[in-house]
């Protein structure tokens, strides 16, 4: 740990659960000025060797992620970062507001266009204990799912309040929304929309990609009751996550 003469100017990626963040981070954390630390309030996170980290006050953490971060031998660091998903927020009530007065912060919301294929892709991964696939895997597909209607629309609203209040607490000049499937299709010019936002020189990404979905089945193959929840939510709001082809 150490402390930088000139403090970097700091960032958080924003999100539901299942939103492609640890992939967004694996591709920020490929230019030489730009290091992204991991999850600040999973205390199983291995960016953090200081577990004992999460019983401080919310300043002291957020002067743990900005300010006295873990650093890398092979960056000279402008822009610092970390991640958190919106469960984490509810573990500490005040941290948000905290979070969106630091001082010079920039966001970048990470939004799933299907907010269905994120509860899926979280409860698979809490089932089997399984977060991450690498391209070095050979496992099989991840099991089918049940889903009760109101688990759904607990977690629509939830995600719907959550992007709303970040949206409302740092405004178009602070944060930035990526939509998951972009990130997909065409990540170098996510990553460069990304550089720009933060202010970082741009930069040509490798062609390599480590992390991979872990599901790419349509949600009708993997949702055992997928035809019950299409009937209860066809004439909603929410309707469209059932729109096989579009997810």
């Amino acid at each position: 740990m150490s402390h930088s003469k000139l403090s970097p100017e700091p960032f958080a990626i924003l999100a539901m659960p299942r939103a492609g963040t640890h992939y967004l981070e694996e591709l920020l954390n490929e230019h030489p000025n730009v290091l992204s630390n991991g999850e600040l309030l999973n205390i199983y996170d291995t960016n953090w060797p200081d577990k004992d980290r999460l019983l401080g006050s919310d300043r002291e953490l957020l002067e743990r992620a900005f300010l006295r971060y873990p650093t890398r031998s092979d960056k000279t660091v402008t822009h610092v970062g970390c991640k958190i998903n919106e469960p984490q927020f509810h573990e500490r009530p005040g941290f948000f507001a905290e979070l969106a007065n630091w001082s010079g912060l920039k966001v970048i919301l990470m939004i799933r266009g299907n907010t269905l294929e994120s509860l899926r892709s979280l409860v698979q991964a809490r089932q089997t204990r399984h977060w991450l696939k690498f391209s070095s895997d050979d496992a099989a597909p991840p099991p089918l799912v049940t889903l009760s209607l109101a688990a759904c629309e607990a977690y629509f609203k939830a995600a719907d309040d959550f992007h709303a209040q970040v949206a409302n607490a740092f405004g178009p000049t602070k944060m930035l929304s990526i939509e998951y499937e972009r990130l997909l299709r065409d990540p170098h010019a996510c990553v460069a929309t990304i550089l720009d936002f933060l202010g970082v020189p741009a930069r040509h990404l490798s062609s390599r990609r480590i992390l991979q979905r872990q599901e790419t089945r349509p949600l009708d193959q993997t949702l055992q009751n997928f035809h019950e929840l299409r009937v209860h939510f066809a004439h909603g709001p929410y309707a469209r996550f059932f729109e096989l082809g579009d997810a």
